[in-house]
């Protein structure tokens, strides 16, 4: 097949899988910078690039902590983005770890940006495709840029040899998703792929029952941090009891290390509970979900349209104050799950 047909062949499936952007943005949309050699070298996995503060950091056995990047293109402006991204990364370095944010750039994965990429990321925004596991082969072959979910990160960041990936709230079944199939990526990512998940739980617009048993069903072990109850991201309380319970960053290394010695295979879910400062601001946004949440009933939203509308809703009730515990319980989770990296380090 000539390389021309080719192309044509991919822009094709480019524009039935894409969501957020048409055919035209996928063909005009310009690559980021790419890292350079000087600062970058390949992993041992062919097609990764690692920059190499995060590659020596592994080849000499230093703890390692994997960040995603669609939570810095679609999960807040420019330049609380940024401004974000650079914090969590400090929080992971202040607590003994190497951060290594992870995205595709120009088609390439890359594990662990410069601060010029980082940048360049946060003000391209939402204009970077958000991708997850099944958009790797498309955006790579299209050289495009990607800023990575929480299941593409996983995959990158297990190929580069990385335990612990830090996030601010894993994805789960949808409301009603029981009879849409509407169910996140990630939890099937965290059944296959050997890394441990530090989050804040799963957001309360989810169906967290299911969303267990769908992770039990999937074989992940699912632990809370010092806490009996699985948390919902913004509220410490999502009325389920947590499968399981840990109190220091030594016993979730001793869980990862068991799980590693018996090549399960599959990840596992760190949830930690909003920080007790930010439990007001929690719980004004677990209000506006309720209302929310009535006011999708009422207006008939169903389907894949549920979740978007309350997202935006929920942003208009709070008036910023979503973001604010947003932001400051992801740098929670990478103080946690540095201190896990590094005690998963000590073990080995």
């Amino acid at each position: 097949m000539a390389q021309g047909q080719w192309v044509q062949r991919l822009a094709v499936l480019a524009s039935h899988l894409t969501i957020t952007a048409d055919r035209e943005s996928l063909q005009t949309c310009q690559p980021l910078e790419l890292a350079p050699t000087s600062s970058a070298q390949p992993a041992g996995t062919g097609g990764l690039v690692v920059a190499a503060e995060v590659a020596a950091a592994l080849a000499a056995g230093r703890p390692v902590v994997a960040l995603e990047s669609t939570i810095i293109s679609h999960g807040m402006p420019f330049p609380q983005n940024l401004e974000t991204a650079r914090q969590v990364e400090a929080v992971v370095r202040a607590h003994g770890a190497t951060p290594a944010t992870i995205a595709v750039l120009g088609g390439v994965p890359h594990v662990g940006l410069t601060p010029s990429q980082l940048e360049s990321l946060a003000r391209a925004g939402k204009a970077v495709r958000k991708v997850s596991r099944r958009d790797l082969p498309l955006v790579m072959a299209l050289g495009l840029d990607g800023a990575t979910t929480v299941s593409a990160t996983m995959l990158l960041a297990a190929r580069a040899g990385i335990a612990v990936f830090v996030t601010g709230g894993i994805g789960g079944v949808h409301r009603g998703g029981e009879a849409t199939m509407d169910i996140s990526a990630d939890l099937t990512e965290l059944g296959r792929t050997p890394v441990a998940v530090v989050c804040a739980g799963a957001k309360s617009v989810l169906d967290i029952p299911r969303t267990l048993e769908f992770l039990e069903t999937q074989g992940v072990c699912v632990a809370a941090y010092g806490a009996d109850e699985f948390p919902a991201f913004f509220t410490r309380c999502s009325g389920c009891r947590a499968p399981a319970r840990v109190d220091t960053p030594a016993q979730a290394a001793a869980m990862i290390a068991a799980s590693q010695k018996l090549a399960l295979g599959g990840g596992m879910v760190l949830a930690v509970p909003i920080p007790d400062e930010q439990a007001a601001a929690g719980a004004a946004v677990e209000r506006a979900i309720s209302q929310a949440l009535q006011e999708a009933e009422q207006r008939g939203v169903k389907g894949s349209e549920v979740t978007p509308f309350l997202l935006q809703r929920i942003q208009e009730l709070t008036g910023g104050r979503s973001l604010e515990a947003n932001i400051a319980l992801v740098k929670n989770n990478a103080a946690v799950g540095a201190r896990v990296a590094a005690a998963l380090a000590a073990l080995r």
